[in-house]
């Protein structure tokens, strides 16, 4: 019983074995499929509907007036740098050459991303009086990347229609998470590994 005993207590948790920076990434990995699949389940919604329900309650409104500004920001900006567009009800924006048109829906909103990184930074390691500001900052990032992903997409389907679900679904999709993935690697090395530094030196 002794023998078994002292075997038990030399045994070791192989998670231990691992260095700070898998460990991290282990940690960034999980919080990202949490709440992932907390969205995916929880918020219900329709593409082709502008109604988006959460746990039976129906929060359609942020998506909406978001979704509403980036249509107009979209159409202000591609007009500014020399398209000619016009905006449509229902959020659409129209290339008056082509007369090709794009929908900014609820999902294009980008409040998922922000969500996500929102969850990651609030949920990881670090001290709090540094996540009051850096998740805002975040969010600030994640809201102008959206924005560069709509207007870019939007421009190129006016020559290149064919190209859209390659941008939309493939390229500029993963671009934003890894650009969520590089906040949390900054996060990471500036904040939460130092906190990790100052208390192993206590």
């Amino acid at each position: 019983m002794n023998k078994e005993t002292n075997t038990t207590k030399k045994k070791k948790n192989p998670f231990s074995k691992l260095s700070n920076d898998t460990k991290g990434v282990i940690y960034f990995v999980v919080i990202l499929l949490a709440s992932h699949f907390f969205w995916k389940f929880l918020v219900i919604g329709d593409e082709s509907s502008d109604v988006v329900h959460f746990l039976g309650m129906n929060i359609s409104y942020p998506f909406a007036v978001m979704s509403q500004h980036i249509a107009e920001l979209t159409h202000k900006v591609l007009n500014f740098i020399g398209y000619d567009t016009s905006l449509l009800s229902g959020n659409v924006i129209c290339h008056n050459e082509s007369q090709l048109s794009i929908r900014v829906i609820w999902a294009c909103s980008g409040i998922k991303q922000a969500y996500i990184f929102f969850c990651i930074i609030a949920f990881y390691k670090g001290p709090w009086k540094h996540k009051l500001w850096y998740i805002p900052l975040g969010l600030i990032v994640v809201y102008l990347f959206n924005n560069f992903r709509i207007i870019f997409i939007t421009a190129i389907f006016n020559k290149h229609p064919e190209q859209f679900e390659l941008w939309h679904e493939h390229i500029l999709k993963y671009t934003f998470y890894v650009l969520i993935f590089l906040m949390w690697v900054l996060w990471n090395e500036k904040f939460a590994s130092k906190k990790r530094e100052a208390t192993s030196s206590m």
